[in-house]
């Protein structure tokens, strides 16, 4: 008997991208163009951009692209392919022809901001910029750079009528970025309060792109109407400055730092950056430091680091210290980047720590006890030992879930009677009760020093999945479907069955023994940094 007959047309190269634009700085080409909307039937994987010299070529996932590695002086145009499963589409259209110029500014080394700067000759420099709405080019910004206090410093004014007519026709979720290609020690992109509340209203994105890194912002995070509170509702948006900013720290930040890298016994990899938004209105500045959600940098690796001895990011804080950020290393057009998540604004790093116990070279947990231990979110026990098969008490939780997830310390009087001031965990518990992460008994008391068991802490893991967002990418089952494998799923504590059934499914615990939950054993120091190690990875966020 004959089959049922089927009709099927084969795939084929997607079409040639179209509007193909560059733009250039020292040595760099930044192409930007419009995806085709003819895949050929097979979802496009990716762009190839191949610059008129023909030896030079680079991929990426979308526009814009970035050239490096072109000649100053000569002319470039540069053609486009988009990239399926099926192969490669024709070239398009070749783009504009552009002349890589070095910048007027002194070419020292991006990595160099340690050596003291020197004084400079005045400079106050205008030029156009062009702004990129979801990669297309807008020449709607313009660039003043100035000398002060022997830093150079580039601020980008965008228009605020250009910006609101091409954010209306891209409609919501649209990426605005501001370019900065020449190197500068402090570059600031500028809006005022209006246009962050438009973009904020259509859910866009702010990108600030320089040569070092990238700081990437949801509108909604810069949360103008708090920004309009503090200077005063009866001032008008419009007159709100709103600046991101993206800078070189000074001489006396870099010499903390390195006083903090000696007593920490760490090592920069990196020359750390500062990150900031604030709102002005006059003499008033109102900066946002905290966010609740993650906020993305990408920070430049020179070519000389080797990325294998990079262990983490970390935070600078006013008295010295530092503390982890997420932080994972990613691959942009062939160059390598450090891709931090934090939730405040600050001096970032990055660093060099490795860190190994003795305890645990044959342990089941080595690698995620290593890992952990590198990023400086877990502690030994003394003497080179991690104790890994010790339980673990709630403070000791309380610490480790607060610095996985990179929180900033918040110190004062607690909401619990059992905790005091004193006390070396009191600001790791005042900041998880801060973020929603912890509750305490009913008699109003914490338990500090109990045993946690393995559904106490799964609750906590729970809310922390809603700081990262990983909850938001489950999907909606009963938790009789998601538990139905455990045989001790009746065991699990009412209050605690949907944390427990988060976890589960997130993958973030499995059972003990193969298909026990255990929920009312205590959870071991390895078992932690194992689940902590699962939280940050599955969230993306190392």
């Amino acid at each position: 008997m004959e089959s049922n007959q089927a009709n099927a047309t084969p795939a084929t190269v997607p079409a040639a991208p179209t509007n193909v634009s560059a733009v250039v700085g020292n040595g760099t080409a930044t192409i930007t163009f419009t995806a085709p909307t003819d895949n050929g039937g097979s979802a496009i994987t990716g762009y190839e951009v191949t610059a008129s010299s023909g030896n030079i070529t680079v991929t990426g996932p979308s526009s814009p692209i970035i050239i490096t590695g072109l000649v100053n002086g000569t002319s470039y145009t540069f053609t486009v392919k988009a990239i399926s499963d099926v192969g490669k589409s024709v070239p398009s259209a070749e783009s504009n022809a552009v002349i890589p110029q070095t910048s007027s500014r002194d070419d020292r080394d991006s990595n160099t901001p340690f050596a003291p700067n020197t004084p400079t000759t005045p400079e106050n420099k205008i030029t156009n910029v062009d702004i990129l709405v979801n990669g297309k080019v807008e020449n709607a910004g313009t660039a003043t750079t100035i000398q002060r206090n022997g830093q150079s410093i580039t601020t980008v004014v965008v228009d605020q009528k250009k910006l609101e007519d091409k954010l209306v026709s891209e409609g919501q979720h649209a990426v605005v970025a501001i370019s900065v290609n020449h190197k500068s020690d402090v570059v600031i992109g500028e809006l005022n309060g209006q246009m962050v509340k438009n973009m904020e209203d259509m859910q866009a994105d702010l990108k600030i792109i320089t040569d070092r890194a990238t700081y990437t912002i949801p509108a909604q995070q810069i949360n103008i109407n708090t920004i309009s509170e503090q200077v005063g509702k009866s001032v008008a948006l419009q007159d709100i400055k709103v600046q991101i900013e993206i800078a070189v720290p000074t001489i006396d930040t870099v010499k903390v730092v390195e006083n903090a890298a000696a007593k920490g016994t760490f090592t920069l990899v990196v020359p750390p950056l500062n990150f900031t938004v604030r709102g002005t209105y006059g003499d008033r500045s109102i900066e946002v430091s905290k966010f609740n959600a993650y906020i993305e940098r990408t920070i430049a690796l020179s070519n000389d680091v080797d990325s294998s001895k990079i262990t983490t990011g970390v935070v600078l804080e006013t008295d010295g210290t530092v503390r982890h950020v997420p932080t994972k290393i990613v691959v942009i057009d062939g160059k390598y980047y450090a891709q931090i998540n934090s939730l405040t604004n600050s001096t970032y790093a990055i660093v060099w720590h490795p860190f190994e116990f003795n305890d645990v070279a044959d342990h089941w947990a080595k690698q995620a006890v290593g890992d952990m231990g590198s990023r400086m979110v877990i502690d030994g026990t003394g003497n080179g030992m991690f104790s890994p098969d010790r339980e673990i008490t709630r403070a000791e939780f309380a610490a480790i879930i607060v610095r996985g997830l990179g929180l900033k310390l918040e110190h004062g009087t607690t909401e619990f009677s059992d905790v005091k001031l004193t006390d070396w965990y009191s600001s790791v518990v005042t900041t998880a009760y801060a973020y929603h992460l912890i509750g305490g008994f009913e008699d109003g008391t914490f338990r500090p020093m109990d045993r946690i068991t393995r559904e106490q802490a799964m609750v906590i893991l729970s809310k922390a999945m809603t700081i990262t967002r990983l909850n938001a990418e489950l999907s909606i089952q009963s938790t009789d479907v998601i538990l139905r494998d455990f045989g001790d799923m009746s065991e699990v504590s009412p209050w605690a069955l949907n944390s427990v059934a988060d976890n589960v499914q997130a993958g973030l615990v499995a059972g003990r023994s193969g298909n026990e939950l255990a929920p009312k054993d205590y959870m071991t120091r390895a078992e932690v940094a194992a689940i902590i190690q699962r939280l940050l990875q599955k969230s993306g966020l190392i």
